[in-house]
């Protein structure tokens, strides 16, 4: 009688990771056809101005504030705290600009004010010469 010597399998200790992958895939195409689509948003009537895009600079600010009621202040020329009109606006910015030219404005907007009166402020600073108009956020 011939006997037949069976073979012992090895354990294969490797993990196949090839599975993995295809998943992997996978998830990554059906996120990058699904991201465009989840990314739309909401429709919104943003305000009109004619107004450029300004370049950054690295100086010590001068902070304009637009309370809730659209009141404007400024931290330069007199009382912080008191209310000022566009035109006074305009006059101390551009006093400030004849001075240093490259000042960096920054503009600090009550979260329930207008948005159109932030953006009436900006275009405003652009006017009298500013160039570089910052938004300040928390």
């Amino acid at each position: 009688m011939i006997r037949k010597q069976r073979k012992k399998r090895r354990l294969n200790s490797e993990i196949n990771v090839v599975p993995y992958i295809d998943v992997t895939l996978v998830l990554l195409v059906i996120f990058m056809v699904t991201a465009p689509m989840l990314t739309q948003g909401v429709n919104v009537e943003l305000p009109q101005a004619s107004a450029e895009p300004v370049d950054d600079q690295n100086e010590e600010p001068v902070i304009l504030t637009v309370d809730a009621a659209g009141q404007y202040y400024i931290n330069v020329g007199g009382d912080e705290e008191t209310p000022l009109s566009a035109d006074q606006v305009a006059e101390r910015v551009g006093k400030v600009l004849q001075s240093a030219p490259d000042k960096l404005l920054l503009v600090r907007g009550d979260k329930n004010t207008n948005y159109d009166q932030v953006v009436q402020l900006m275009v405003l600073l652009q006017q009298v010469g500013a160039g570089s108009v910052g938004l300040v956020t928390e």
